[in-house]
């Protein structure tokens, strides 16, 4: 909004982003950051071979394996952050902005087919970037911005 630009913001949920989240992906993450040996074993060790089942009304469930995802809300939910860091890596003309599973991006421009084309092109690549990762996004809203309000 700075100098009459009209500025567009793109809100992002990605749909049960902690249990979608690839192992093998993140291992690799964790790899790559530098987690010894020892501990790259420990977190293999923890997301292998876990299972859940449910009761309802005193109804149990077969049993089922967990094959991707990181319990949220557990000590280990900031796994999230380490597999979703490098998201800004694939955008190119928007600034993005990342709070868990909540995702910004915003653009500016004087020309408002410029601002439309810059996002459009950036949620490509976020959409490419999930795909790759088997999470799936919620396009929440985009809002455009202007410093006059009588010109939206």
């Amino acid at each position: 909004m700075d100098n009459g630009k009209l500025t567009g913001v793109v809100f992002i949920d990605i749909r049960k982003a902690f249990d979608s989240i690839d192992h093998v992906i993140l291992l690799e993450k964790l790899d790559f950051y530098g987690v010894s040996q020892f501990g790259l074993a420990w977190f293999q060790s923890y997301l292998s071979n876990r299972q859940q089942q449910c009761q309802v009304n005193g109804y149990l469930s077969n049993k089922g394996e967990i094959i991707c995802g990181v319990p949220q809300g557990s000590i280990l939910g900031p796994l999230f952050l380490i597999y979703i860091n490098d998201l800004p890596n694939c955008l190119k003309t928007t600034t993005p902005c990342l709070y868990a599973d909540d995702t910004q991006i915003f653009a500016s421009s004087y020309d408002s087919v410029a601002l439309a084309n810059d996002i459009n092109s950036n949620l490509e690549n976020v959409t490419d970037w999930l795909n790759v990762r088997n999470s799936n996004p919620i396009l929440l809203r985009l809002s455009l911005l202007s410093q006059d309000p009588n010109k939206i």
